[in-house]
């Protein structure tokens, strides 16, 4: 019989600001966008399929967790970083949508 994840109880929702101060760095929008495909992943994977060493990608992990953008479920002894995606979309709508499209990377038009 399959076991389900528990998942760990998320932090509430920081201000935009705040959000922003977190997704102000590539490495974790990179996650950001990882996760947004809802597939489950250790930390490990992560940071595989984003080509940070493993004790960097945690430290991103870490923040996005401590920041409520993602929640943890575990697994036996493993830890799935999850994406908080309904509470970030009825909280800040479209977000999702413009880290999902690359918008918030610097574009050659900016003057």
């Amino acid at each position: 019989m399959a076991r389900t994840p528990r998942t760990s109880p998320p932090m509430p929702l920081p201000s935009l600001a705040k959000v922003f101060a977190v997704l102000g760095d590539d490495s974790r929008v990179a996650i950001v966008r990882l996760l947004l495909d809802g597939q489950l992943r250790t930390a490990g994977e992560i940071a595989e399929q984003v080509s940070l060493p493993a004790s960097t990608c945690s430290y991103h992990l870490t923040k996005l967790l401590n920041a409520g953008i993602t929640v943890c479920k575990a697994d036996g002894t493993l830890r799935l970083p999850v994406l908080r995606r309904e509470d970030l979309d009825n909280s800040f709508p479209g977000l999702l949508d413009l880290i999902r499209q690359d918008a918030l990377s610097p574009t050659e038009n900016c003057s």
